[in-house]
């Protein structure tokens, strides 16, 4: 890692970046550290000609991952959104945030992994339901019934039993 961080620093020098107080093109990086789990780069520049000390990020542009919807519309992938669901599903749950925040990484890097730009919801769901499962039932159970749609008693019943099967292997 530290020969990647070395590599790209190195290149970084040569690509000129315009000062944004005097506008010339002479800057040099004084310093170049990886941020947001090595996703972006912080550099530290320094114009040549003025003096001017300023930061610049460097991130890896992702090709937006759409998702397909039961009815077929579809959507830009959207970590708040699944976050904001599965907050609801365990309020009053003893689950740590950082737990619910580790399962939406977990699965955005799961989907991106498979280098598809487009994903089912049902796909994204069955993956999340997984993960919840193994964090909190009762939370599997009330994102589950929101999920799915359960229409009357007898399919969240079949869901519970399904749960205990799980559980007992």
């Amino acid at each position: 890692m530290v020969l990647r961080s070395y590599y790209i620093s190195k290149y970084s020098e040569l690509i000129e970046m315009k000062c944004p107080t005097c506008q010339n093109n002479s800057t040099r990086v004084l310093d170049s550290r990886p941020v947001d789990d090595s996703r972006s780069i912080r550099r530290r520049r320094e114009c040549e000609a003025c003096g001017f000390r300023f930061t610049t990020f460097e991130k890896v542009e992702e090709i937006p991952l759409i998702v397909v919807k039961k009815e077929g519309t579809r959507e830009e992938f959207n970590r708040e959104k699944l976050l904001r669901g599965l907050i609801k599903a365990c309020e009053k749950r003893p689950v740590a945030l950082k737990e619910l925040e580790d399962l939406v990484s977990e699965v955005e890097k799961e989907l991106r992994s498979h280098g598809v730009s487009e994903v089912k919801s049902e796909a994204v769901g069955e993956m999340v339901m997984d993960r919840l499962a193994k964090i909190d039932e009762v939370a599997y159970v009330r994102f589950a019934s929101v999920y799915r749609q359960f229409k009357d008693i007898n399919v969240f019943i079949d869901e519970l039993k399904e749960l205990l099967k799980r559980e007992q292997s």
